[in-house]
């Protein structure tokens, strides 16, 4: 961390929480705005995804992403959470931009996707890797991000995300999937928050790849960045694309049993 870094977090603790999503800075895709929304052609109200970055910020693997939500039929809100609070990356200095706040930016995002009226309301889901995917899984416990006066999301999917002990119960349908050779993120740690989350009565999947590394689903090959050895896994992407699409489209199309 560098000097100036700490010198901010210490005069100004609670700066990183503070609420920075801006309704009126939504751009379009590749626009490099704050936010940048994707919408699949036609006019019939859709569900919708939060897609929430990693460590490193806004790049083209988020942005391929926004663009396979579209091919799916989603909606796709893509959240900057790091250039608006003054960083481009936080690699090994998450505690930066916690992950409550991207969280908090989730929620603020889903509200503004709530209100468009090419989005149905009550089908939005959010999407996170690696920072990311920690912030959803604060995002989908009861009271620790949410307001009392705003929904949970409808599902969420998290990849490769570092797991916390889970200090509340869980309130949205939630899928986990990681590699069993991630070095950044174990998955024995995942296997415990798995364990002793308490789901009252909502679906907790956690999907597991053997020799899978961090970021198995981005473009680029094995190498090391920051420390560790991510990269893609063939495999481990195919497959978490059926099982992400799969949560989504159960969730965000078809209408649940009541």
């Amino acid at each position: 961390m560098n000097l100036l870094a700490a010198l901010l977090l210490l005069i100004l603790p609670g700066a990183a929480e503070a609420q920075v999503f801006d309704p009126a800075k939504v751009g379009p895709p590749l626009s490099n705005s704050p936010a940048e929304l994707y919408l699949p052609a036609g006019t019939a109200p859709v569900g919708a995804v939060v897609v929430l970055h990693g460590c490193n910020g806004v790049g083209l693997h988020d942005r391929e992403w926004g663009r396979r939500l579209v091919h799916w039929g989603f909606a796709a809100l893509l959240i900057d959470s790091f250039r608006p609070r003054g960083y481009t990356e936080v690699c090994n200095y998450g505690r930066l931009v916690p992950p409550e706040a991207q969280a908090r930016d989730a929620f603020d995002g889903a509200a503004y996707l709530r209100a468009a009226p090419e989005i149905r309301a009550q089908r939005v889901g959010v999407i996170g890797f690696s920072h990311g995917r920690w912030a959803v899984l604060k995002a989908v416990l009861a009271g620790v991000v949410r307001r009392p006066d705003e929904p949970p999301f409808a599902a969420a999917v998290a990849f490769y995300p570092g797991c916390d002990p889970p200090v509340a119960a869980l309130e949205t349908d939630t899928l986990i999937l990681i590699g069993d050779a991630d070095d950044w993120t174990p998955v024995a740690r995942c296997a415990h928050w798995r364990d002793a989350v308490q789901t009252n009565g909502h679906t907790l999947q956690m999907k597991i790849y053997p020799g899978a590394r961090h970021s198995f689903d981005a473009p680029s090959p094995p190498h090391s960045f920051a420390g560790h050895y991510i990269g893609q896994d063939p495999a481990a992407l195919a497959n978490s694309l059926v099982e992400t699409r799969a949560l989504f489209s159960a969730h965000l199309i078809q209408q649940r049993s009541q």
